[in-house]
């Protein structure tokens, strides 16, 4: 069976978390981020798997979504210096697990300067090579 696999050849995606959350805030942020990439590409999922009794299991990202870990001040720069290299940034700041209430989090967010906001983890998505340059000295999330 051939499968053709969605989007622009030469794109990766990578997940970066602050390597001091917890582990259930560090599933959390992960699953935010991926959710939210899905939502912005669409067409990023590959298509549904048949098994052998023929049911049917969506499609799951089919080029791998490493979770990698940095300091929790390296994440800003980071997003800073994707930004500025063309990359998609998807971020969860900080303070988006620090409530419930989305409502508080976007007014927190609006009241804390750019510069000053800490993040729990960015989602880089972009060109391989750009996304690996900014990514490779950095270790899997354990």
């Amino acid at each position: 069976m051939t499968v053709q696999i969605p989007g622009p050849v030469g794109v990766r995606s990578a997940i970066v978390l602050d390597r001091q959350l917890p582990a259930g805030l560090a599933a959390n942020a992960a699953a935010v981020l991926a959710l939210t990439l899905g939502a912005l590409e669409p067409d990023l999922p590959g298509p549904d798997v048949p098994d052998a009794a023929g049911e049917v299991h969506p499609g799951l990202f089919p080029t791998g979504l490493p979770v990698l870990a940095a300091a929790a001040g390296d994440l800003a720069p980071l997003r800073a210096r994707a930004l500025r290299a063309g990359v998609r940034v998807v971020d969860l700041p900080a303070v988006g697990q620090q409530t419930t209430d989305y409502e508080a989090f976007c007014a927190a967010v609006a009241a804390t300067a750019a510069a000053d906001l800490a993040y729990a983890g960015v989602l880089l998505h972009g060109p391989a090579r750009a996304v690996r340059s900014l990514t490779g000295g950095l270790p899997l999330l354990r």
